[in-house]
Formats: C-alpha cells, structure tokens, sequence
C-alpha cells in the first residue's frame, strides 16, 4: 500500500496536478520529494437522524430473550393474518432457528425476518422496502428501530402489510413502537 502511495504521488508530481487538501494531508513522517503527504479520508458515515440511544452492550441473555419474544409474537401475529385472510390461499409462515419467513403467495413476496446474534440486531428482507437491520432500543420496553431513517420495525411492517391485508395492528405484538 505504501509503494502505492508513493508511485501515485511520483506520477502527480511529475504532471504537475494539484492534489487537493481535502484528500492529501501533511504529515511529517512521509517524505516524497521534498513534500510530506498522507491520504486521509473523506468519508461520511451514517448517523443517527433522531438521535436514539440504541444498547450495544446489553449482555446477551437479554438480547437473546427479547430477540426470542419479538420474533415469536411476530409469528402469531402473522400466523393470525393468514388464517383470518382468504385471499392469502397460498400464504405460509415458518419459525425455526431465529429465522422467521412469512410468504405471502407469488403477488406479495416474502418476509424474511432473522436475528443477528454477534451484531445484536434484526435483520428484515422486505419484498417492499428491500433489507434492513434493526437495533435494539431498551426504552419503552424495548423495541426495534432502524437507525437510518428512524422507523421502527412494527411501523414498518405496519404500513406494508396494510397495503396487502387490512385491518392490520402490529401494537399486540411484544416489543413493538408504533
């Protein structure tokens, strides 16, 4: 990487380009004809809109318990929907593993809703809204919100699948904001 460095910055000088500050800093431990330059990055990470505190040192145990009670109650529900729908025939939903899928026939798509145990998250594939991560917030009771654009997950599921089935309520569900 710093042969790299070096040959791009020979080939700058030698065209006399102007390399702008933003993307090379002086720094005195890098010498290259007579000029120090480091590359420094640029990047803008993402933030946090609404500013909530999410728990990512929560023991485990929790996680897992919380995570097991979310995604139990989110099969019910779905379970509830389908049995009290006929026009979702073809509808099946399956729990197993922390994985939860709710397939809503060949018009709708499918749900994927899954729990990731080392990033201490929930992780949704959406036929709607493509995939999403979902971090743990401990007030209220807990639920589930994704940090870059602060919708929580029963808000979400709220809207899309209303637009399939109606009279749709996702507050009975265990750790849900809506």
């Amino acid at each position: 990487m710093f042969r790299n460095i070096l040959r791009t910055s020979r080939w700058l000088v030698q065209k006399r380009i102007n390399i702008s500050p933003t993307i090379f800093r002086r720094y005195p431990m890098i010498k290259v004809f007579h000029s120090s330059y480091c590359i420094a990055s640029n990047r803008q990470f993402s933030s946090n809109p609404s500013n909530i505190e999410t728990s990512d040192h929560i023991e485990q145990s929790v996680f897992e318990e919380i995570c097991t009670e979310t995604l139990e109650s989110l099969c019910e529900y779905f379970e509830e929907i389908i049995d009290q729908n006929t026009n979702l025939k073809v509808a099946d939903v399956t729990f197993s593993d922390g994985v939860l899928t709710v397939n809503l026939g060949p018009t709708h798509g499918t749900y994927v809703i899954n729990r990731q145990t080392p990033n201490k998250q929930i992780w949704l594939s959406s036929p709607i809204s493509g995939p999403k991560r979902y971090d743990l917030v401990l007030k209220n009771g807990g639920y589930w919100i994704y940090k870059h654009d602060g919708v929580p997950l029963h808000r979400l599921l709220q809207e899309e699948i209303s637009k399939i089935i109606e009279n749709v309520d996702f507050k009975s569900c265990n750790h849900s904001l809506l």
